[in-house]
């Protein structure tokens, strides 16, 4: 086996490598003038000053929630397993949970370090024309891809060694994928606090300087009159890069332990090949990501940047597919089930299905929220007759989009369930880990869409640093373009977390099922049922929407509430400080980024304890099969709600783009007053409540594994 190890910290090695020449390629670049060098600092200092702040804010609560894991673990194993082995089992798990903790922080605050110093690069680079501007943005936005994932994959093989995953002991070696959910929980815990306050931070942000400097004071966007700006733009980073980046490493961390866990229930088939298997395929995943990234490039500066950015994901799909034939060849194709030899071929179907569920997401995403789609353009007509046909129509375009991407996912995970049902001669959980194997080949791609997302906010800085700096017009065109092109990435990327997200939810409800029957003293190749019938299960199931709906009314909230903290700050400054308007006085940024830092880490708190006390009181007092059905249900709520608010909000957002680029009446007209109250409302749901709610789904699976033990 140390084959397998040994392709996975190659790997990492590679990847280290690569991110070395990255950062050093971005950071050889020129910064610019004085004077876009003195928004780029103001820019990164608030960034830095927000986070700092959050994370002192989510260690205090993570070790909080490291103490309650300890002594419940100990509890709730000291009877059947001893003092001993109980107090073991629940110092790997609470080790297992800080360092998953730590991670997934410094995942997101390496994401939020590339992206505010190469805001200005792109932006110096956007004068020397569009392909330099792209090559610099993407290839900052790939430093945070190949970190993120690398630091997973490195989190995740670590902790299965230490635990005794390469001691060649069976029961070590079954025991350690278990030992390891702590992890995911860890990474869970700060993703959704990362994911929450930095969203109600950017939203409000966007919101107060939008309502009060374009509507109110008719000032174009990133206006440097405008007090809120610099707030604004610190908020496109700690969102965006900070909280993606947390997002979609637990995603990874989550959806590998997951597997894992589904790969000791083969464990007698597979033996330590099927444990093993997510974590050699995310490792091949990142080969094909550093592939695709440099490919990147855009020879004719009148074409569309987003033709190269989708030319690039198809290579990166194209390699993975090709990587993991070869990978489930070479790890299962001479098995032998009952004397008939394992069906590699059907084994790669799940692979194929997963990777066709992540590419079908992708389109699905642009197609309802692109600059030039068909919903995009319907939403931006509408604001002709004002802004409340432009409400109606964007929430008929969002309830709408979530058709498509359910269909696609209960394809995807019915294919992927028969295949690996007949690959494996339908022996018990051979349907299951079918699916896993589908959630490994959407994963696979990782690296790549989260260069992609993060190159979304590294644009759009730059077109701010470019208004702010006063620079040509023709350089803030450039700028406009990738800026345009990042709204979409950062859509694609919602949406390819929530696919994600509702493949690992089948797949960690699984695992938990699974956990269940350890428990309980069944084997795991026996069934467990849940009955939606009995009164605490289906109770179970109302309390989850009930959940969605109520996590997603706070988090909405919470953005209008610290927005009006900065509505109220703007317009005193306006008042207060003369000579703002006339561009003859300089606003104090420096006041409004701290008044909305304040706001977004107090508001962030209700909902993030709401998601994670409301699933273990269920597990407690309605027992474990009542929590199966809580999770199930929340699950199917979630998947679909943040498909609606991240798809609506998206495309609110590129119909007011659409218009300011000179359609349906152009900048200043009625039509684009009318796009702003519209994105307005989008903001909270594609960037606070939306992506909240993918992390919400994967930490609830994670809080029922971890505290299952507890539950009646």
């Amino acid at each position: 086996m140390t084959v397998y190890f040994g392709i996975i910290y190659g790997v990492i090695a590679i990847a280290l490598v690569v991110i070395f020449y990255l950062v050093n390629y971005v950071f050889k670049q020129d910064k610019g003038s004085h004077e876009m060098q003195e928004i780029s600092n103001a820019i990164r200092e608030g960034a830095m000053a927000f986070i700092k702040r959050q994370y002192r804010t989510i260690a205090v609560m993570a070790i909080v929630v490291l103490i309650i894991i300890v002594v419940a673990d100990y509890f709730a194993n000291v009877g059947s397993k001893g003092s001993s082995d109980a107090i073991s089992i629940a110092w790997y798990t609470g080790f297992a949970f800080i360092t998953g903790a730590i991670c997934s922080a410094g995942a997101g605050y390496i994401g939020m370090y590339m992206a505010v110093n190469c805001n200005i690069r792109t932006a110096q680079g956007a004068k020397k024309g569009l392909n330099n501007a792209l090559k610099i943005a993407f290839r900052g936005g790939a430093v945070t891809g190949l970190a993120v994932t690398g630091l997973s994959l490195l989190g995740i093989t670590t902790l299965f060694l230490v635990f005794g995953g390469g001691s060649g002991s069976d029961v070590l070696v079954k025991d350690a994928p278990s030992l390891i959910i702590g992890f995911g929980f860890g990474a869970s815990f700060v993703a959704l606090f990362a994911q929450l306050g930095g969203g109600i931070y950017t939203k409000a942000a966007d919101v107060g300087a939008d309502l009060v400097g374009k509507v109110e004071a008719g000032i174009p966007e990133d206006d440097p009159r405008n007090p809120a700006v610099i707030a604004d733009l610190v908020g496109d980073n700690v969102g965006d890069c900070a909280g993606r980046g947390a997002d979609l490493f637990e995603s990874t961390a989550a959806e590998n332990i997951g597997a894992m866990i589904l790969g000791v229930a083969l464990y007698p088939v597979f033996g330590l090949k099927g444990i093993l298997f997510p974590l050699v395929c995310c490792a091949l995943g990142i080969i094909a990501s550093i592939v695709g990234v440099y490919t990147v490039n855009v020879k004719d500066k009148n074409k569309d940047p987003m033709l190269a950015l989708n030319r690039g994901y198809i290579i990166t799909t194209v390699i993975v597919l090709v990587l993991l034939f070869f990978n489930v060849k070479y790890m299962f194709g001479d098995m032998l089930i009952n004397g008939i030899k394992v069906n590699y071929g059907l084994l790669y179907g799940c692979v194929v299905t997963g990777v066709a569920l992540g590419f079908a997401f992708v389109v699905i995403t642009n197609y309802y929220t692109s600059l030039n789609s068909r919903p995009v353009k319907a939403i931006a007509k509408s604001c002709e007759t004002g802004a409340g046909t432009n409400i109606i129509t964007g929430v008929a375009m969002g309830m709408e989009s979530t058709a498509l991407p359910v269909i696609f996912i209960a394809v995807a995970i019915f294919i992927s369930y028969k295949l690996g049902g007949a690959a494996l001669n339908n022996i018990p959980n051979a349907g299951l880990y079918g699916t896993a194997i589908a959630t490994m080949g959407m994963l696979s791609t990782c690296a790549y869409i989260l260069a992609m997302d993060t190159f979304g906010p590294i644009t759009d800085n730059a077109g701010g640093i470019i208004e702010m700096s006063n620079a040509d017009d023709a350089v803030r065109v450039v700028t406009d373009r990738l800026d345009a092109c990042g709204n979409t990435t950062k859509a694609l990327t919602k949406g390819y977390a929530v696919g994600s997200a509702s493949l690992a939810a089948f797949l960690l409800f699984s695992a938990y099922l699974n956990q269940v029957k350890t428990i309980l003293g069944k084997p795991l190749n026996s069934w467990y049922s849940v009955d939606v019938g009995k009164p605490e299960v289906f109770i179970a199931g109302f309390i989850g929407v009930m959940l969605v709906f109520v996590f997603s009314s706070t988090a909405i909230r919470a953005v209008g509430r610290a927005a009006q903290y900065v509505i109220m700050e703007v317009r005193t400054q306006f008042k207060e400080i003369p000579g703002i308007m006339e561009g003859t006085a300089k606003p104090n940024y420096a006041r409004c980024v701290d008044i909305v830092t304040k706001g977004a880490l107090k508001e962030m708190i209700l909902p993030g304890i709401l998601v994670i006390t409301v699933p273990i009181l269920v597990g407690i007092l309605l027992g474990k099969e009542a929590a199966a059905g809580f999770l199930m249900i929340t699950t199917v709520a979630g998947v679909v709600m943040a498909l609606f608010l991240n798809n609506s909000g998206g495309a609110w957002d590129n119909a007011k783009k659409l218009i300011e680029l000179g359609q349906y009446g152009g900048k200043n007209s009625e039509a684009h007053k009318a796009s702003v109250v519209g994105d307005t409302v989008g903001d909270p749901f594609k960037d606070t409540a939306g992506p909240s709610l993918h992390v919400l789904i994967k930490l609830i699976s994670t809080i029922t594994l971890v505290f299952v033990a507890l539950f009646r």
